[in-house]
This record gives structure tokens, C-alpha cells and sequence, in this order.
């Protein structure tokens, strides 16, 4: 978890990209004031934490209480016990000397063993602001009803645009706003624009845990059967915690019949909706490292190449199986799977890696030393089109020539000027 952390005067604790000093004059939250929070261990309601800083430099407290950015000697040096008090404020107190972090306004040390004001600080998320909102009382993902204008609390799959929300941090409060362009505010309805009514304090645990609480202390959870998200005083079993996670890549496949890859049968690969449903999105799980994709579907299984070249949904991450080389061609997607062929559909709408080539008719055009064309061309050709008459028109290839026809049905470029022959209606 990404956070970064404000002190009593409003400043940010700041590691200095040069050197390993750490102080608190930043004034924003930028990569020097953005620190990674990493528990190592639970001790009841309080967590032990490492806190590291944007170069992979460790919080570290000395004998004698200075407060610098370095490598841990010891575990123990690196390690704070973190606690999170009813005003959302957090206490650092490292563990070995019992000592509180603090500041004076510029710098940072660790040197006293009684609690006071200026061993409180604000913690501010780091993370991404487009994100889903997850309930683990419920286990249940939170969504924009644009009909009704109000959010609940009742999505078991984040596949819906409606799912994600954006997080604005505006003078030490959050915005909620939603898919629609709207804001989660104090009243049950979602307002237009961003106010006093739809400011929130954003109280934040370690694992990106968060819970909302208006001006005048009252929390926002789900309630009632369809689980409203609304401010009440009495939530129950924690159910006020929402796990904020970044917005998932959720793709649907569309086939050129305008068919949707679904599952059915829980793990065949069908190409039959007409419309999108959640049996027909795929997280986009891309692996920079070998450039390929695994698809996952709702029940949390793979897309996978099994026997006789079909695909199914069962697999799992490690498979090898569940890795497709990807090609994109002016907004299409070809998936290459694992055995070296493509997917398409069989005329029943199964989904099977079958293809030697992608797409029907192959990819692209290439010209040829003798100005014909050849369909295994791997790049994209660029021609000029030349209006001529009414529905008709000229086309310039890549070599400056004329396409045309000739009188053996070959397609040639080398036509210098335009000629009946030359001429294409549309």
C-alpha cells in the first residue's frame, strides 16, 4: 500500500532523492512523499509496519533518536508499531525504543516516550485514484445505479463500469465520485457537483482498508437488504470497511458476427450472447516480462488450450496452457495460443485454437519485387485513394503506382496513369 504520510503543521514527510535525509517540508504529495507501507506482522488491532520510500530506502531510527532513509541492520531498526487512533490519525512507535515519530515542523526524530500532537499524522492514499470499492462483511463490490442515483453495495463481480469510482482529495478530504460524473454526498442521492455535502474523511488502516465518516462523525455503509450505501452510527461486524483496489482490466470478446465469447457448462468457451453478461468479461492479466495474456473469468479459472486444439475455461495461473501471444490489428485483438495456432470459432460457436494464420484472409497485403500482392504480409500497407466519378475511384500503392486489374484476375501496381483498368467502383 502507496501513502503518503501529513504531519501536525501540514507538511509531508519527504525523503530527499539525494542523500538519506528525511524531513517533513514537503508541501504536496509527490514521488519524495510517497512511501510504501509493507506489515510484517499483527499484534491485535495494531500492525508492525516497515515504511519504504520511493528508492527502495527504509525508515530508519538511530540509537541517539535521528530519523534517515538507509538499509536496515537489524529488522528491528526498520520496524514501527502502527496504530490507527478514532480520529483517523496514525501513530509510528518503533519498536526496539518504544519511541514515537515525530516532527517539529522541518525535522523528523524519534525521541519521546509520551504521546502528544506532534506524534499524530495524517495518512493520505497514494494509490491510483480509479478504483473499486470492495465490502469483505458482504463480499460484495459497490455500484452506481445512474437510473436511481444512488450507490449500493450488491455487485459480487466489478465487470460493470459502473463499479468504479474515481478518489478526490481535495484540502485534506475525499470526493467520491462515480461512473456517471456524479458524487456520493450526505444525502442518500448522488449530487452533481463536489461540496461540504459530499466531503468525506477517508480513515485508512494498512492493506488499503478504508472506511468514510462525514464532518460530524457519522459512517458510511451499506444498509438494509439491498445494502444502501448511506451514513448511519451503527455499523455492525466491520461492515463500514471497504478494501479500495485498483479499477481491473475487465475485456469482453467480440466475434466479427458480433458474438460475445461467453462460459457455459461452467468451463466451455461458446461464441453465441449478443450481449455482454458476466459469463462473457475476462480480466486482461498482461505479464510484461513474456509479452503474453492470461484471460480469468468470474469463477476465477483461465482460459486455457486443453486436447484437440479446444479452449476451456479450467485452468489455472501457472499453466503454461493459459498464456496467449498477442497481436493487434486496428483495434482487433488475434490471441495466439500456446500450441502455436489462433482462436477462432467453429461453425457451432465453440471457441478452439485451430488457425494457422491470423484472421480470414490473412492480415495484411504485401507488394511483391514484380508489383503483385500477397496476402502473408506482417505490416500494414498505406494507399491513397483518388475520387475518379461518381462511385468510383483510383487507388495509389505503396510504390506510387496504379492498382489495377489485369485481364488474368491478377492484382498488380503498376499502373502510371489512370486507365479503365485502373478504375474501382465503391
Amino acid at each position: 500500500m502507496q501513502i503518503g504520510l501529513v504531519d501536525w503543521t501540514g507538511g509531508y514527510l519527504t525523503g530527499e532523492c539525494y542523500g538519506d535525509d528525511v524531513s517533513v517540508l514537503g508541501s504536496s504529495l509527490g514521488k519524495k512523499q510517497t512511501w510504501k507501507l509493507r506489515v510484517t506482522t499483527e499484534q491485535g488491532k495494531q500492525s508492525v509496519v516497515a515504511v519504504i520510500g520511493h528508492e527502495g530506502q527504509h525508515l530508519l531510527v538511530e540509537a541517539d533518536g535521528t530519523v534517515h532513509c538507509g538499509q536496515p541492520v537489524t529488522d528491528k531498526q526498520s520496524q514501527f508499531l502502527l496504530e490507527v487512533h478514532p480520529s483517523g490519525a496514525w501513530t509510528l512507535q518503533q519498536l526496539e525504543s518504544k519511541k514515537f515519530l515525530e516532527s517539529d515542523g522541518e525535522d523528523v526524530f524519534c525521541v519521546s516516550l509520551g504521546l502528544t500532537a506532534h506524534h499524530l499524522w495524517m495518512p493520505q492514499l497514494a494509490e491510483h485514484a480509479h478504483v473499486v470499492l470492495f465490502n469483505p462483511s458482504s463480499q460484495l463490490y459497490a455500484r452506481t445505479d445512474p437510473e436511481l442515483n444512488r450507490v449500493w453495495v450488491d455487485a459480487p463481480v466489478p465487470y460493470l463500469e459502473e463499479c468504479s469510482f474515481l478518489l478526490r482529495f481535495r484540502k485534506g478530504t475525499c470526493h467520491l465520485e462515480t461512473s456517471n460524473q456524479k458524487f456520493v454526498s450526505r444525502a442518500e442521492k448522488l449530487a452533481k457537483m463536489p461540496s461540504t455535502e459530499t466531503a468525506f474523511h477517508l480513515n485508512l488502516k494498512p492493506g488499503c482498508l478504508v472506511f468514510l465518516t462525514d464532518m460530524e462523525g457519522h459512517v458510511l455503509y451499506p444498509q438494509g437488504r439491498r445494502g444502501l450505501l448511506c451514513l448511519g452510527d451503527h455499523p455492525v461486524e466491520n461492515e463500514e470497511w471497504f478494501v479500495i483496489k485498483r479499477c481491473p482490466q475487465w475485456v469482453s470478446l467480440k466475434t466479427r458476427t458480433n458474438r460475445y465469447v461467453s462460459i457455459i457448462s461452467d468451463s466451455e468457451v461458446y461464441a453465441g450472447p449478443k450481449k455482454a453478461s458476466p459469463m462473457s468479461t475476462f480480466l486482461f492479466e498482461m505479464d510484461p516480462g513474456t509479452q503474453t495474456v492470461q484471460l480469468r473469468d468470474v469463477h476465477h479459472k483461465y482460459l486455457a488450450q486443453r486436447q484437440f486444439e479446444n479452449v476451456m475455461a479450467d485452468g489455472y495461473a501457472t499453466e503454461v496452457e493459459t498464456r496467449f501471444q498477442v497481436l493487434w490489428h486496428y483495434g482487433r485483438i488475434f490471441l495466439k495460443a500456446p500450441g502455436g495456432r489462433y482462436l477462432g470459432t467453429l461453425p457451432v460457436g465453440l471457441v478452439a485454437a485451430r488457425a494457422m494464420h491470423p484472421g480470414r484472409g490473412k492480415s495484411f497485403w504485401s507488394l511483391t519485387p514484380e508489383r503483385t500482392f500477397s496476402p502473408w504480409g506482417k505490416f500494414a500497407l498505406n494507399f491513397y485513394l483518388e475520387i475518379q466519378g461518381n462511385n468510383l475511384l483510383a487507388i495509389i500503392a505503396p510504390n506510387g503506382y496504379y492498382l489495377r486489374g489485369d485481364r488474368e484476375g491478377c492484382l498488380v501496381a503498376d499502373g502510371e496513369e489512370v486507365t479503365r483498368d485502373c478504375l474501382w467502383e465503391f
